[in-house]
Parts: structure tokens; sequence; C-alpha cells
């Protein structure tokens, strides 16, 4: 009995026989299909079909490649077997793995709100996975493979963050810390972020759009800080060891900068880096595009003119201003873009201070800002290069446009009584001023002819304020008011006096500020030059009453009371006289027919 038993037992030798043929097996298994490195008995997949991902596979397999896509996305469950193989490494040709997480982001972008809890967790354990094993690579993936990748946590993000996911950035920035090939996924991540949640050239529905707003409060509220702290560690860290790290993260905060807290990045611990990057040759040319984004996000003027300044006394301390010195034609078409940006947002920031958003000490700092520009901006415009000029035509078309705004002010307010006029007694020094205002009428007519919508907005933003409260405004304010619009009807001409008719921009202004004229009651104005200013300008704009002739029975008691025919000043008297019967003919004109009617002659009147 024993020895039937001893004899049926396998020996020794026929063990490791066996265990060596299996491992031959296997082996010749392995180089038969290099696609199974480390195969998982559950993880299987049509082995035929994956060899149709090879870009050289003949149209058979590609097509039966193709079938087979259709086939996982369309299972319930055959995306976990995907999920299997990206979260254990099973395959290492590059093809499959971009083919599991194209899988897998169709999941994720269709399905998601119809898997369960369970399934939901196996997609974010699958993602971090994944994630360590490239902490753990000697090498990076292709970099198709890392997009792909980066797309497929983007839409997980977007899917999961407001919900099962808050700590979302916190999870990947615990596990990828300062490890580069971490580090490059997590900004890729943040840049396919960016194009989900971000980007305006990409159309959303009302509910994204809602949801993508959400998804921003948030960041804003809880993680944004600490990503900030995280591109300052990376540009820190990789600045000189791995410069494509360093140029990414630049590329990033570009893209972040414009809807988060931008003081979080102008602060002179950032910008001091950002700028110290500019003299590194790998990485100048991303940080000039890093620098652009940041002066180009909108911030209160007086702001940006500091931060400006401040940027602009670095870059010409570092010899960067010296343009003609400078070889490297690609930095210069990034520099002379960055310097476009930085004179057109003091253009942007000026003429928000001017139009009321500041004092105009601060208008006068900032304009003086941008003139400081203008040596560079045509050292710039002058390049050989054209794509260098290019970039400078946006700064310089800005600056005119400034120098003829800038110009157009400075005679309005010159325009202005002073408080020593003598209205009553006039001498040489009224005439001198007299006389100096038809030069400042004849320049603003000049002006009138290069840029007439910018007078016409010029006077209709002077006239609207002192209309608003012409009962406490000095005297030389509500006459200047009233005579700037008098002026604009010989600065802009029309045909036999038809102001109100052709032009709807011109005509629709004009009537618009008539109708304040006369009826905010600023004809019972205290000054005799306010007084004077009204009824010329009645007279001059007689065919407003065309147009809306329910205003004539109040300039019509305007002439005959105390603010006309019997005003005190004997010179305001006379003139009106002279005014009142200009005015009456264009009345008679109007009302010819009714006048016919009543039987009398208008030719009498």
């Amino acid at each position: 009995m024993n020895r039937i038993e001893q004899k049926d037992r396998p020996s020794e030798c026929s063990l490791l026989s066996n265990l060596l043929l299996f491992v031959i097996i296997f082996l010749f298994s392995f180089h038969a299909n290099p696609l199974m490195a480390c195969q998982s008995v559950s993880a299987v997949m049509d082995e035929q079909a994956l060899l149709g991902l090879n870009p050289n596979a003949d149209v058979r397999y590609r097509e039966r490649a193709m079938v087979y896509f259709e086939q996982l996305k369309e299972s319930q469950d055959g995306w976990e077997v995907c999920a299997e193989a990206l979260a254990k490494g099973v395959y290492s040709d590059d093809h499959v793995k971009f083919f599991c997480l194209q899988v897998l982001e169709h999941q994720i972008k269709y399905r998601h709100n119809a898997l369960t809890a369970v399934q939901q967790q196996l997609i974010r354990e699958t993602l971090m996975k994944w994630l360590q094993c490239q902490l753990m690579n000697p090498e990076p993936e292709k970099t198709f493979v890392r997009n792909k990748a980066a797309q497929v946590f983007a839409l997980t993000f977007v899917m999961e963050y407001l919900t099962l996911w808050p700590k979302f950035f916190f999870d990947l920035l615990t596990l990828v810390g300062l490890n580069p090939h971490g580090v490059d996924i997590y900004l890729r991540t943040l840049m396919a972020i960016d194009a989900e949640v971000v980007d305006r050239n990409i159309l959303h529905t009302q509910e994204e759009v809602r949801r993508n707003t959400l998804i921003k409060d948030r960041m804003r509220d809880e993680c944004v800080p600490s990503l900030v702290e995280s591109w300052f560690q990376i540009l820190h860290t990789f600045q000189f060891s791995q410069p494509e790290l360093t140029c990414q993260c630049l590329e990033v905060i570009g893209a972040f900068v414009s809807w988060i807290d931008l003081r979080l990045i102008a602060n002179d611990r950032f910008v001091h880096l950002l700028l110290s990057q500019m003299s590194v040759e790998d990485l100048r040319e991303e940080a000039c595009d890093c620098l652009f984004e940041i002066v180009n996000k909108g911030m209160d003027p007086v702001d940006k003119t500091k931060l400006v300044e401040s940027l602009c006394s670095v870059l010409q301390s570092a010899g960067f201003f010296n343009v003609d010195q400078e070889e490297d034609v690609d930095f210069l078409a990034k520099f002379s873009r960055l310097v476009n940006g930085m004179g057109q947002s003091l253009v942007v920031s000026w003429t928000r201070l001017v139009k009321g958003g500041g004092t105009m000490e601060q208008a006068d700092h900032t304009l003086r800002a941008m003139e400081a520009k203008v040596p560079l901006l045509l050292r710039l415009l002058l390049h050989e290069d054209d794509d260098i000029s290019a970039n400078m035509v946006g700064f310089c078309y800005d600056y005119l446009h400034v120098l003829k705004q800038a110009i157009m002010l400075a005679v309005i307010k010159k325009l202005t009584y002073d408080d020593e006029y003598n209205f009553d007694n006039e001498g040489e020094d009224e005439a001198m001023f007299v006389e100096y205002r038809k030069q400042l009428k004849m320049l603003l007519d000049r002006l009138a002819q290069v840029s007439p919508e910018l007078l016409l907005e010029a006077v209709r933003r002077v006239f609207n304020n002192a209309m608003q409260n012409w009962q406490s405004a000095p005297f030389m304010e509500v006459e200047l008011a009233v005579r700037l619009l008098y002026m604009l009807g010989e600065a802009l001409p029309a045909s036999h006096g038809a102001h109100f008719s052709g032009d709807s921009v011109k005509s629709s202004a004009l009537q618009d500020m008539m109708r304040t004229m006369v009826s905010c009651g600023v004809s019972s104005y205290q000054h005799s030059s306010v007084s004077l200013e009204f009824f010329e300008t009645v007279v001059r704009y007689d065919k407003f009453f065309i147009v809306e002739p329910q205003h004539v029975p109040l300039v019509l008691m305007a002439f005959l009371d105390h603010r006309g025919l019997r005003h005190n000043s004997p010179k305001v008297r006379s003139r009106v006289a002279y005014l009142f019967s200009r005015f009456i003919k264009t009345l008679c004109g109007l009302y010819k027919a009714e006048l016919q009617c009543l039987g009398l002659n208008s030719s009498l009147l």
C-alpha cells in the first residue's frame, strides 16, 4: 500500500519540470502578445480587437477595434474592465491605455448620473491609483495619454466636485506633492478644468453655465488660495531644473487669473518671482504671456496703474526696455505684446478715472504713466520685424484716442469762465478771454472733424452732469454746459440747421440735451451769462420745436417774463428782444396753417 502511494505521488523532479514548463509557456505567451504585460484574470479584453489600436494595423483589425470600442461604451459594465486595466497597469501599450481612458471618459460624460454610488467610487479610486502609478514610473506616459487622463480627471471633477468629491484638489495635491510626474498631471488637469468650466469659446447650455458658476464660486471660497500656493511652490522648485513644468504652471496661472482674486497673484512675493523668470531664457516667453494675462485682468484703475508702473520699473531696471540690443525675435514678439497690454490697461484706467471713477490727480498720474511708455512704443512700432510692430498697433491707436480726449478735455476746461471775469464792466482782460475762447472754439471744431463722436460724447457727459444739479452748481459750470451744447451746432454742422434728422446718433443726442435744457428749469438760473446762453441755444436749435412742439409754451414764457424781456440786465433784455423776433419767425413757420385759419398773416408777426 505504501509502495503504491509512493508511486502515485509526484516526485520533486516532476514538480520542478511542470513548473518550468509553466514558466516557458507564460514567457512564450508574453512574447507572442506584448499587449499583456501582467494580465489580470478579471480584466479580460478582446486581444484581437486591441491589436487594431496600433496605427500600423490593417483595416480589418482597425474595424474590429472600432466595433469593440462601441460595444464597451454601450455595455453597462464593460467600462469596469478598462478601469481595472488602468488601475493595475495591465497594459503597457500606449494606444491601449488611451483606449481605456476614452471608454472611461465616455462613461463619465454621458452615464455618470446612472452609475451606482459603488461605481462612482470605483472611478475615483481608479483615477487615484493610476495617478499613484505615475509617481513611481521612471518615465512619464506619452503626451497624448497624459492629456486624455487630464480630461478624464477634469470631467470627474465637473461631475462630482459640488456633491461627491469636494476634496478633489486636496486629494490631488496630497498625493502629488512635488513629484515631477504628478505635478505634470496636476497642471494638465487644471488646464482641462479651465476648458470645461471657464473657456468662453466653448458653448454651454444654461444648466452647464449655472453649474460652472457654482463651481467657480465654491473654488474661490474653498481651494483657490491652496492652488495659488501650489503654483508658487512649483515655480520656485522647478524654475531651473524642470523648465517644461514651470512653463506649464505659468500657463495655468495665465488661464486662471481672469476669474480668481488678483491679489493672490499681484503681490510682491509672486510678481518678483515672475519677473525673475523673465531673465531665464527657457521661461521668459511664457512669463511674458503670464504677466500679460495679469495686467489684462479687470481691476480698480488706481490699483491697475500702480501694478503696471511697478512692473515697468522692474523691467526697465533689468534692461528689458533696451529692445535695440535684443536679438531674440520670438521673445521680443512676446514682450511687445506685454508692453501693448500694459499700455492699453493704462488707457482703460485713465478713461475710467476721467469718467468719474477717481480724482483729476489720479487721472493725470495715469496719463503721465501712459506718456512715459511712448518712447518704448515707438521703438517697438519701428522694429524691422512686422510681428513685433503689429503687436503695438492696439496701444498706438488707443493712445491717439486718449490724446484726442485729453486735448478735448483740456479745451473744455479752459473754456470755463473764472471767478474774476467782470460781466458788468468788461475791460481788456475780459476782451482777451473772449478772443481766447474763439481760438479754443476753432480747436474744438478741428477736433470734431477728426472725432465727431468723441466730441459728442464729451459734451453730453459735461452737459448731463451740470443739468442734474444746476441749482447748486457754480454759474461757470452751468454756462459752460449750455455753451458746449450751443457750440455743437457749428462743430457738427447740418444742412439748413437740420440737426434733428439724418444721423440718428447725433440727432438723438442733441434732441435729448435740448429736451433736458428747456424742461429742467435752468432758464431760471440767476446769472446773466446763463440766461443769454440759454436763449442763444434755443434759437440756434429752433427746429427742435418742430420735432417736439409741446415745449413751445415753456420757452415762450421764458422769453416774456423776468428771465428774458423783463430781465434786470439791459444787456440781456436787448439781446433777448432780437432773439425773440427770430424765434417768432420759426413759430410762424411751424403754425402757419393755424394762423391762416384764424385769418392772420404770418408775415405781420
